[in-house]
């Protein structure tokens, strides 16, 4: 793909029709004045609102407003990538759609980069969300953590500016299951962070609910890491070693006629202890044969129906 622009800010959009105008018209008085050779990629995530009619109003009126439409709901993570592939830039900035990202910030960003940096990370300084969307962000990001092997900083998310290789390297990662921030990271490259001002929302509420954050971490959590296959096997030995010395004992105190009348609590405990075990070790084992199930199948990771002022090369 050849670089044609100097920036593109990729934006994945989802439930935002009151929001597009607001973002495209500050996107514009951000970056105009120091970067005119720009894009602003508009990545519809099969909005069920009107986003769409009005992503195609804002391209109709300024050819640097482009736009994507999924054919389906296939998730922020898995937008951002249908938008890098698209994207012309030999920098890339990606931001959410609600403005809780500002893109006063944006200058203060590719500032950063040209230093010397492939990619400069937006550091948000104090979070205006819902005190329970900081605290499932918090315990999301401890056990991904701590699961990964890998220190992720919960104040850092999808907002930041990434140099074309970095870009290119993210888009050559083979993986299905997609998650931007933890992507970028691994690829590695010269990286920074940059303080920014997180803003409240602007319009409506966060689209991403407890389960859809469940089913994120569960993705996630697998596709970073194979450490639950490793305390499976842990987990198993140790069930052994005290299955094998409860069997000891007991042996012990029926050899000594110790033991009269058989215990039928103990049985009861370390079977279903045990059957616990084994349907959690087969659980973890399952959702891994799963996402190679997944993978095997080599089914794109999002299909575009529709793209506006973008051209085809």
């Amino acid at each position: 793909m050849s670089t044609q622009t100097t920036l593109s800010v990729i934006s994945p959009v989802f439930m935002a029709e009151n929001m597009m105008e607001e973002l495209v018209r500050r996107i514009s008085a951000a970056v105009e004045p120091i970067i005119p050779d720009y894009e602003i990629v508009l990545v519809n995530d099969c909005s069920p609102d009107k986003s769409w009619r009005v992503i195609q109003s804002l391209c109709a009126n300024d050819k640097r407003v482009k736009a994507i439409s999924l054919s389906r709901n296939f998730g922020q993570h898995y937008a951002i990538t249908a938008g890098l592939s698209k994207a012309r830039g030999e920098w890339v900035v990606v931001m959410d759609c609600d403005l809780q990202d500002r893109p006063e910030e944006i200058p203060r960003l590719y500032n950063k980069a040209i230093e010397g940096f492939d990619c400069v990370f937006a550091q948000r300084t104090q979070r205006h969300d819902i005190w329970i969307k900081k605290m499932s962000g918090a315990i999301f990001y401890r056990i991904f953590s701590f699961f990964v092997g890998v220190r992720h900083d919960r104040s850092i998310a999808n907002f930041g500016i990434y140099h074309r290789q970095v870009v290119n390297a993210v888009l050559s990662m083979g993986d299905s299951i997609r998650f931007f921030p933890v992507m970028v990271q691994w690829v590695g490259f010269r990286q920074a962070s940059l303080p920014v001002e997180h803003a409240e929302r602007l319009n409506g509420k966060s689209s991403y609910s407890w389960r859809s954050l469940l089913r994120l971490a569960e993705n996630n959590l697998v596709a970073f890491s194979n450490r639950p296959l490793k305390w499976m096997l842990k987990t198993g030995f140790v069930v052994t070693i005290l299955s094998l010395l409860i069997a000891a004992l007991y042996f012990l105190n029926w050899a000594f006629g110790n033991i009269k009348v058989d215990g039928f609590t103990t049985l009861v405990i370390s079977v279903w202890f045990a059957l616990g075990v084994l349907a959690m070790m087969i659980g973890v084992l399952g959702i891994y044969i799963g996402n190679i199930y997944d993978k095997v199948k080599d089914r794109p990771i999002y299909i575009i129906s529709e793209t506006i002022n973008l051209d085809e090369e």
